[in-house]
């Protein structure tokens, strides 16, 4: 070994469900895709363009979700995220106004009117919106390694009684990638880290190379892992597994345990959205009237309680400097005292969602940015990506990963409940009924081809992940239940017209207008 410690493996997942309404004006949950542009997106863009542009030695792998680049490419909400940044733009405008009697609060005000206005100038300037071309720029420029994942985040693990269903989400998602960067994807993430023994067959059938799961799938394996988490193992397919090292990676994104839960960093819930005056804030508030985040915050965590400081980034900068240096000196302990037992370097795998930068820690991106200098001026821990890893040490221990997710306790729980388990039979019988109608039709045509896919990609949008979790979570239920029974019975109506040789073609063509995702889809990839 030379004069490092070990290994990171940096792998960020950005994925948001399909959100898309053009029968309304505006739409409330739209906007999930726009705070993650501003907040996530566009800041994480910059660090790893500010990184690569000082020549400071970076890597890291990111996931793009099917439905998340769909999004990110549709001009409707295109549009309307500019209407979206001129809307705030303009509330930051009379909070500057409001606040100009106090010195604290207007500088925040000041902030976040630069924040939207320089979101907007780089949106309509510099890039004119293609987000998806400057994360091809940072992986043609060497900095990102870019991943897919299953087409609708479907969690494989609970669509696997019908393994067509499986293999449509992995074939599709792959599909999509190829399609929109023209390139190979160098791995795949499994939506919610879920595996379940068998699942490496379609995945190295679909060309993957590796993917993420949690701890206890490699700790847990067939046969005991003789790098416990700090190496991947193949499975029998020859697809490697990439473990989350759970503490380190506990530090980074816990509220409770970790680093986004000090007092100094700004607070997500406190909002202005909920504390100024009603009539203030109508025209920034949706149709329905209801009061909701307007990205405005004010304040910091402080503590535990409804008390809570005004923001002070100066501090918060300070703060997110020496968590960035405490966590490289904790990668470096860690890695060293393992590196005494290894006859290779010891890899530490820190697969996180990607809104967990900007959006639900607001100091995120400014954190990791840090960080990776710490690393590069230190030199004992070296970022590497998981493919990477693989070009370095190709010979690696062959296991069957234990099932599991990185859900609550490693189980199925947060995504089959009481509350949410009613879905998975609609699911079941509807992805049934898909392979029966591919199989009945091998070589459709016309309208009827139309509909089939039509109808693939309705199942599809059932299947996704995100709506059991909402529900399960108790956010926004109303509109993740109707989501699945919208899709569910789209996909059914469907499924009866073709049966009957009848389908309203004005009809499917509404359907196709809203539910614009995978163009590419082949209904056959069910058969």
């Amino acid at each position: 070994m030379t004069g490092e410690h070990g290994l990171l493996a940096l792998v960020l997942h950005a994925h948001l469900p399909w959100v898309r309404h053009p029968e309304y004006e505006t739409f409330l949950e739209e906007t999930w895709l726009f705070e993650a542009i501003t907040e996530s997106y566009l800041p994480l863009l910059e660090t790893f363009e500010r990184l690569a542009a000082d020549g400071v030695t970076c890597r890291a792998a990111v996931s793009l979700s099917p439905p998340l680049l769909a999004m990110l490419a549709d001009p409707l909400l295109r549009t309307r995220y500019q209407r979206h940044l001129e809307s705030r733009i303009e509330l930051a405008d009379r909070e500057l106004h409001r606040t100009r009697g106090d010195a604290r609060f207007h500088a925040l005000a000041a902030r976040h009117h630069a924040a939207f206005t320089a979101a907007r100038r780089r949106i309509l300037d510099r890039r004119d919106g293609d987000l998806i071309g400057a994360f091809a720029r940072l992986a043609d420029a060497g900095v990102l390694r870019l991943m897919t994942t299953a087409a609708s985040h479907g969690l494989l693990p609970l669509l696997a009684p019908t393994p067509q269903a499986v293999t449509a989400q992995i074939a599709i998602g792959m599909a999509e990638f190829r399609r929109v960067f023209a390139r190979e994807p160098v791995g795949f993430w499994l939506p919610e880290c879920g595996y379940y023994p068998g699942l490496d067959r379609p995945l190295a059938d679909a060309h993957v190379r590796f993917v993420c799961v949690e701890t206890q799938a490699v700790a847990l394996a067939s046969a005991p892992p003789l790098y416990g988490v700090y190496a991947p193992i193949y499975c029998p397919s020859g697809v490697a597994a990439f473990a989350r090292d759970a503490a380190a990676s506990a530090q980074v994104w816990s509220a409770t345990t970790g680093y986004p839960g000090d007092p100094a960093y700004r607070d997500f819930y406190r909002d202005i959205g909920f504390d100024l005056d009603y009539a203030y804030l109508r025209p920034y508030l949706p149709p329905t009237g209801e009061r909701v985040a307007t990205g405005l915050k004010y304040h910091r965590v402080t503590g535990a309680g409804d008390r809570k400081e005004p923001y002070d980034p100066e501090r918060a900068r300070a703060t997110a400097a020496a968590h960035a240096a405490h966590y490289a000196q904790y990668c470096a302990d860690e890695l060293e005292r393992l590196a005494a037992a290894f006859d290779r370097p010891p890899l530490l795998t820190l697969p996180f969602d990607a809104e967990l930068f900007g959006h639900w820690w607001h100091e995120g991106p400014l954190w990791l940015e840090l960080l990776c200098r710490e690393l590069a001026a230190r030199g004992r821990v070296r970022m590497m990506t998981p493919d990477e890893y693989l070009d370095a040490y190709p010979t690696n221990q062959v296991a069957e990963p234990n099932p599991g997710t990185w859900g609550a306790h490693g189980h199925h729980e947060v995504w089959l409940t009481e509350a949410n388990d009613w879905i998975y039979r609609h699911l079941h019988h509807a992805a049934d009924r898909m392979v029966a109608l591919a199989r009945r039709h091998p070589a459709a045509a016309g309208t009827t081809r139309r509909a089939l896919d039509q109808a693939a990609r309705e199942l599809l949008l059932a299947q996704a992940s995100d709506w059991p979790f909402m529900i399960s979570r108790g956010t926004t239920v109303a509109y993740a239940t109707k989501r699945v029974t919208d899709h569910v019975a789209r996909f059914t109506r469907l499924a009866d017209e073709i049966e009957r040789g009848a389908v309203d073609l004005e009809w499917l063509r509404a359907v196709e207008a809203a539910d614009a995702l995978f163009p590419a889809l082949d209904y056959r990839v069910y058969a």
